[in-house]
């Protein structure tokens, strides 16, 4: 694991490399500006969920969740001596949540009961305006206690003649998942210090977790109202793709612990139009299919329609609807046999319909807010689904220029 991440660093750098080397013929006439501050997002949001079918109790037990999250964008914009973009963007993201039911890892109720994960990414595009091209690379990396992920990324898009603008891009994470076990399940490793104190300490083992994504999109403005979007993505995982937390009731009451494939192919394949109805109204529509090997498809339909109050207030009612199979190595609380090959009992692989609807409202006036905020955007949504999950979301956007 360690080689491949290094491999893929080298090829990154190398991207990176060959970007700044990249010339046209003539460049005399041309001079270069610096990267400068184009732009600042700063989004906060507080998430609470409740339910009663947690996988780490074995489909059964509180869903409860609170999570606190909080990210920051910089984006920094320049033109080098080819007169080509150059956009920066650095971000960093700080979620802490709270989680009745991870408590229940360990019977005593004792265990973790929530956790901090840091995400900071780096995303970096050259735009040739001339040619109507742009690539890029990413970083990205999130550690809490339980997980840890490193990605990469690299994207291409070619604008055609025709209004027109086809984008690909690769997509690499790689994860190490912590073997934290359910306490009736716990083997603890220890080793003994050479010192003569004799001290001892645990160590918990990691799992490694492949995800590689190819996605394709063609956009196209079809008329001066009506653009259009198809989306295409391939993605392929290899490695531990359960969680050694979730538990699994037999039906003679005995626990085991979630098992499921170590291979996953996933294929979405969704569309996305926006009809400019007038100077103030948009309609907003997707739709998604999607299939994976494990026996999972699912539809996903969308609406979002914003209208502006004033040529600097809008609302925006959006509404989402979901539907999905079940995965074949489902099954609830008691109704696995020791005899499955793949078992789990994680409502999230379950067979379900959702629905998640709210409203986005936004304030952008020509002068600012506050003179240095240059919009504001206050989103609420609502969750439910038929497993009797549900929950609630409330975020703030300020934009600073």
């Amino acid at each position: 694991m360690k080689k491949i991440c290094l491999t893929l660093v080298g090829i990154f750098i190398m991207m990176l490399h060959a970007f700044s080397q990249y010339t046209d013929k003539d460049t005399s006439f041309y001079i270069a500006k610096p990267l400068q501050l184009e732009e600042v997002n700063l989004v906060s949001s507080y998430y609470s969920q409740n339910g009663d079918h947690s996988a780490i109790t074995g489909g059964i037990g509180t869903e409860r969740v609170v999570d606190l999250s909080n990210g920051l964008d910089v984006t920094l914009v320049g033109w080098d001596a080819q007169q080509r973009k150059n956009t920066l963007v650095m971000g960093l993201g700080i979620d802490h949540h709270s989680s009745a039911s991870s408590a229940y890892v360990s019977k005593t109720g004792a265990s973790k009961t929530g956790g901090l994960r840091v995400y900071p990414s780096l995303d970096w595009t050259i735009e040739n305006e001339k040619k109507g091209t742009a690539r890029g690379v990413g970083l990205y990396l999130s550690e809490e206690y339980n997980y840890s992920s490193f990605g990469v990324n690299a994207m291409y898009s070619k604008k055609t003649k025709n209004n027109g603008e086809f984008t690909g891009k690769l997509t690499g994470y790689f994860d190490r998942v912590k073997m934290i076990y359910p306490s009736e399940f716990v083997q603890v490793a220890t080793v003994t210090a050479a010192s003569s104190g004799g001290e001892s300490k645990s160590k918990i083992p990691t799992n490694p977790r492949v995800t590689g994504t190819a996605s394709l999109s063609f956009s196209q403005v079809i008329n001066k109202r009506l653009q259009g979007v198809i989306l295409l993505d391939g993605v392929a995982q290899t490695g531990y793709l359960g969680l050694p937390f979730h538990r699994v009731y037999f039906q003679d009451g005995s626990p085991g612990i979630e098992k499921l494939p170590s291979e996953r192919f996933k294929l979405p394949i969704g569309i996305r139009l926006n009809y400019f109805l007038g100077d103030k109204i948009i309609i907003r529509s997707y739709y998604r299919y999607y299939t994976d090997s494990w026996g999972i498809k699912s539809n996903t339909a969308s609406l979002e329609v914003p209208v502006k109050i004033t040529p600097f207030v809008s609302v925006a009612p959006f509404y989402r609807y979901y539907n999905q199979t079940a995965a074949k190595y489902f099954a609830p609380y008691k109704v696995h046999t020791e005899s499955d090959q793949f078992y789990t009992s994680n409502y999230a692989l379950s067979a379900f319909d959702s629905k998640f609807f709210g409203v986005n409202f936004r304030i952008a006036p020509p002068k600012g807010l506050f003179k240095r905020v240059s919009s504001l955007e206050v989103r609420y949504g609502h969750y439910s689904q038929t497993t009797d999950l549900a929950s609630d979301v409330i975020s703030i956007n300020l934009k600073f220029k």
